[in-house]
This record gives structure tokens, C-alpha cells and sequence, in this order.
């Protein structure tokens, strides 16, 4: 699907089933689309008045809308099994949004909840970890690096694969060329183009966003959410800023020293931990004391030798130019009998999702997805102001804002 065939989705015609869940600036809902034959899709809708809160209270030169339209422009950019495609924009006076496929059988940390046992088998995640491995190097391949690698944003489709989803955190730096190809349906022509500046619809709804840009302005990721120099080039080969989910921050981020591709794997090491065992490796009882844990302490791996705890171990090597890369990953003990190019073609995954799997429709009451998200980001607002105002601390305010 080209940028002239993603259509413009109208709210009159979106019967919003439930709520699926929330973000730092949107809310996810699963949704009907009534235009088009009842499909069902993923819909994000950010609040454009909670937007424009926080880049006042952030002293932000745009970041927040460049940052809603590098999620947008990354999508449409997907030719990848693994991963969403752009199914649709929404556009009102008060929020807006866009559309990807609808997952049905949730996240990784809901299929974990079903299983018999607290842990996934080895098999489980040998599957899984595999799938990840070709995600995140087609996006590499892309010169994106994801930055939020946790259960939550792996979603299950319809057929059992799994769809990596919510490029929020995602910045782009200097494309890395993968060291094999990734899928069939990846192409060398999908990998090697750059992001670049289009007058297309999202330069236009850009501009809505923001009547003090123009289409003209660059399109590129904000590096974090508080930095004055947010839109970077897309030449870099490091990002200086920090972002993530504090259990599954890498060294080097919370170091500040630059980080680059290296910190995906750090997260994938940090996720089949999870897997494993049930709990990520650091987490400690406060935030400071994390972040001590990922600088200072090595992950636990409670057991008999295995080649996975020997993955694991590899993948959270504190520093980044030792850590092991995508082609010591792909040719690990672990990954032994794997056949990468038909990863995405088997017929049969572990687990595929049935009828009970679905989140169904909230009863029979109507949501305005409109208010709804209103209400839930005006109490967002008013928190953060209040913690703003009696900390006046940059830190503590970036650390409060980063999703």
C-alpha cells in the first residue's frame, strides 16, 4: 500500500468496541470500521490539546509533533510480515490518529498469563525470540532503532506471528545493513531508502498539528522528550538521548554517552530473561536502585548451563561494543536447526489465538473515543503539572514524562 492509498478514516464511521490500552500520549482502542465491511483494527488516537500541554510545559521547539509523525511515517514505511501497517489516518478539531492491524490474541505478557506454568518452554521461546531477531533487523536494516523492546508492545496476530508495535520511542540513525535477508517479503529496495521529506498527507496533517511549522520542515524523530535539539539528522550513528522503560534500559542510555543499535539487543536479552524466569533481571525497589542493578550488578541465571542462558548472558554484556551482535545471534547454539529464511512461514506457531482470545466489546455501552481520551489525558496534565511545580527539576521532570 503506497501514501496515496492510506485512507483517511472518519470518527462517524468507526464504532469503538472496547478500549485495548494507553500510552504516554494516546489511547489504543480496538474499533469497527463500518465503511469497510466491519474490519476491525488497532486505532491510536492522541489528544491534540494534551499535545500541545505538554510541549508548552516541556518547553518543547515540536518534539512532541515530530515525534507522533515519525511513528506515522515509520508505518507507512513496513513491508514486513512482523510488523503494523498504516491501515488508516484520523483527523478532528480534537484528536488524531492512525490505524494499524488488530492483534487478537494480545501481548506476550497476556500469553503468559494463560500458560499452565509462570515461564514460557524453550521451544516457546526459541519461536518467539526468532521472530524479534528478524524484527529488529529489518528495522536496523531501516536505520530505526525500536528503544522500547518490552512484552507489552509484542503483540500476537490472528495467524500466531507476532507484530512488533508503538514506534513512539523510535529515532533513526544510520541505516545498518543486515547481515542476511530478514523475510521474503523484505527487499533491498524496502531496506536502503532512507526516511525522507515528503509533501504528502502527514507533512499536511503535520501542519495541522502545528500552525507554526510548515510542511517544508524536516520530518525526523525527537531524541527526548525535554531536549531543545530534538530533530536530528538522519546521518547520526549515535543518539544521546533517554528514553524506555526503565527495567529494560540499556548501560549506555542511562550512561548518556551515546547509544546506538546495541541497545535493542540489551532489551531482547532483557525480554527472553523475562520469558525464562518470569521477572526481568534488574529490577530493583525503586527507580535509582534499577538503574544501580543494569549499571553495576550481572543478570542472574539460576540454573544448569544452557545455550539459552548462555544467549541471555551474551545479550546483557554491559558494554555495547562487546555485546553480541545480530549475526553471532542468529548463528548461536540457541537458534541451532532454525531456518531464517521461512521463520515467518510456518504454518503452525506455538500458539494461535481462538474466538476467547479476543477482547470482545466493552457491553453495550457507546465510547466517545473523543471524550475518552480527553478525560483520561486532562488528569494526566493536571499531575504533571503539580509534580512539575513542586520539584522544578528537569530531571525529575523528564524522568516523570518518559513513557
Amino acid at each position: 500500500m503506497n501514501e496515496d492509498q492510506i485512507p483517511w478514516l472518519t470518527i462517524g464511521k468507526l464504532k469503538v468496541l472496547s478500549p485495548l490500552g494507553r500510552g504516554a500520549k494516546g489511547v489504543v482502542f480496538l474499533v469497527q470500521n463500518e465503511s469497510d465491511d466491519g474490519e476491525l483494527l488497532a486505532l491510536k488516537v492522541i489528544s491534540r490539546a494534551s499535545i500541545k500541554k505538554k510541549a508548552k510545559k516541556t518547553d518543547s521547539d515540536g518534539s512532541e509533533y515530530r515525534r507522533i509523525l515519525f511513528e506515522q511515517e515509520v508505518l507507512r514505511r513496513f513491508q514486513h510480515p512482523l510488523l503494523p501497517k498504516l491501515r488508516g489516518v484520523l483527523s478532528t478539531k480534537n484528536v488524531v490518529g492512525y490505524a494499524i492491524d488488530y492483534c487478537p490474541g494480545r501481548d506476550l505478557n497476556y500469553l503468559r498469563r494463560k500458560q499452565t506454568e509462570k515461564m514460557f518452554s524453550d521451544d516457546f521461546i526459541r519461536f518467539y525470540a526468532a521472530e524479534l531477531v528478524l524484527a529488529l533487523e529489518y528495522l536496523h536494516g531501516l536505520g530505526i532503532v525500536y528503544r522500547d523492546l518490552k512484552p507489552e508492545n509484542v503483540m500476537i496476530q490472528e495467524n500466531g506471528h507476532l507484530m512488533l508495535v508503538d514506534f513512539d520511542l523510535s529515532t533513526k540513525l544510520s541505516p545498518k545493513a543486515p547481515a542476511t535477508p530478514t523475510s521474503p517479503k523484505t527487499t533491498p529496495s524496502s531496506i536502503s531508502k532512507p526516511l525522507t521529506k515528503k509533501k504528502n498527507r502527514f507533512s499536511m496533517l503535520y501542519t495541522c498539528f502545528n500552525p507554526v511549522m510548515t510542511s517544508d520542515d524536516s520530518v525526523h524523530p525527537a531524541e527526548s522528550v525535554n531536549s531543545k535539539t530534538s530533530c536530528k539528522t538522519a546521518s547520526l550513528s549515535k543518539s544521546n538521548s533517554f528514553v524506555g522503560t526503565e527495567e529494560y534500559v540499556a548501560p549506555e542510555m542511562i550512561q548518556g554517552n551515546g547509544h546506538d543499535f546495541a541497545v535493542d539487543w540489551w532489551c531482547l536479552g532483557v525480554v527472553l530473561h523475562e520469558m525464562l524466569y518470569g521477572t526481568t533481571p534488574f529490577r530493583g525497589t525503586s527507580r535509582k536502585e534499577t538503574f544501580y542493578r543494569i549499571l553495576s550488578k550481572p543478570a542472574e541465571l539460576v540454573g544448569e548451563p544452557t545455550p539459552l542462558r548462555d544467549l541471555i548472558r551474551k545479550l546483557l554484556e554491559k558494554d555495547p561494543k562487546q555485546r553480541i551482535s545480530v549475526a553471532e545471534i542468529k548463528g548461536h547454539d540457541f537458534f541451532k536447526g532454525i531456518d531464517w529464511e521461512n521463520v515467518v512461514q510456518i504454518s503452525r506457531p506455538p500458539f494461535i489465538p481462538g474466538r476467547s482470545d479476543d477482547e470482545g466489546t466493552d457491553g453495550n455501552k457507546k465510547i466517545d473515543m473523543e471524550d475518552f481520551v480527553r478525560d483520561v489525558f486532562k488528569v494526566d496534565d493536571d499531575v504533571i503539572g503539580d509534580v512539575m511545580k513542586k520539584e522544578n527539576d528537569e530531571n525529575a521532570a523528564k524522568n516523570f514524562l518518559v513513557f
